[in-house]
């Protein structure tokens, strides 16, 4: 099968054999993958990775021990918990300490002709949800985290910082929580895509000081969480959504003087984020820059790491 690896930084395309199933495991045929930012900075050299990346994905399963669930379109959630720890009995197996994670630690990723998950990990695809919208469903999810993990009223103003992929899905799910999100980005292009949802923007250049309880910082910089510090009011709230390769610096004085809660936000529940999507609440048609064949993956990789690029799609 044609698998997508990543090592010292680059791209390549090889032929690998075709994954064994292990017991309560689902083989999965990849129909479609996004690379996302946390893929460019695995290349990047976050986490040391080598191997084969990619854990957004929508795949038809053919091969499972329920039998049921071949010939369903799905799409996984990417940590592989243990289900016998303290997190897992508590329900909390993306926190298992012995998990693995699809294409990011110790499971090979969805970026290849054919994968394998737990069937646990899987959720069906409704008709109605196209293939290339579905690939949106784990960053929505990681978006939608952010409100099982925070209440947030409605009618509250938010910042989010950041206009790419998972800022402006953030700032949907925000917005259709019933927040008034304020959109701070760079870019003129990816701001019409917020704006055209009823979301205000505003220029990363002219951020406020102390003007928000809430400060989603999603910018996927360094700089990111200092700026979101500064935004923030005495005793508010900033959660930490960018996942940047290397040490993140940033003046604690006032985080402590101003008694700021950081919150670090990851993975979420898929089931919000399919709702959202068949409700056309959250709107993805726009997020999408081109689509590559799997064998053109070196390519694909370098658009997605362009200034200004959306989700870049890879087909099987």
């Amino acid at each position: 099968m044609v698998a997508v690896c990543l090592n010292n930084g680059t791209v390549s395309v090889r032929e690998k054999p075709r994954p064994r199933r292990p017991d309560g495991f689902a083989l999965i045929r990849l129909l479609c993958g996004g690379i996302c930012n946390t893929d460019l900075e695995l290349q990047r050299g976050y986490y040391g990775f080598r191997g084969m990346p990619g854990h957004e994905f929508v795949g038809e399963v053919i091969a499972a021990d329920d039998s049921n669930w071949i010939g369903q379109r799905v799409v996984g959630e990417i940590n592989l918990a243990c289900g016998a720890c303290e997190w897992c009995r508590r329900g909390l197996g993306r926190h298992c300490p012995r998990r693995t994670v699809l294409g990011i630690v110790k499971h090979p990723g969805a970026f290849r002709e054919f994968l394998t998950l737990p069937e646990r990990n899987l959720h069906r695809v409704p008709r109605d949800i196209p293939t290339e919208h579905a690939v949106f469903v784990e960053p929505l999810a990681a978006a939608s985290e952010i409100l099982d993990q925070i209440r947030i009223p409605g009618g509250a103003p938010v910042a989010v910082l950041g206009d790419g992929k998972l800022g402006l899905l953030i700032g949907q799910v925000l917005n259709a929580h019933g927040a008034e999100v304020h959109q701070y980005g760079h870019h003129k292009e990816k701001l019409r895509i917020a704006a055209g949802v009823g979301i205000e923007v505003r220029a990363s250049k002219k951020t406020p000081v102390a003007a928000y309880d809430w400060v989603v910082d999603a910018t996927g910089s360094s700089l990111g969480l200092a700026q979101a510090v500064k935004m923030t009011r005495p005793r508010g709230t900033v959660i930490m959504k960018s996942t940047v390769h290397g040490l993140v610096g940033i003046n604690s004085a006032p985080v402590i003087v101003n008694e700021i809660t950081l919150v670090g936000s990851r993975c979420g529940r898929f089931e919000p984020a399919l709702k959202l999507l068949r409700s056309g609440r959250v709107r993805v048609d726009g997020l999408i820059s081109e689509a590559f064949p799997l064998k053109k993956a070196a390519l694909a990789f370098r658009r997605a790491a362009q200034p200004g690029a959306m989700k870049v799609l890879l087909n099987a």
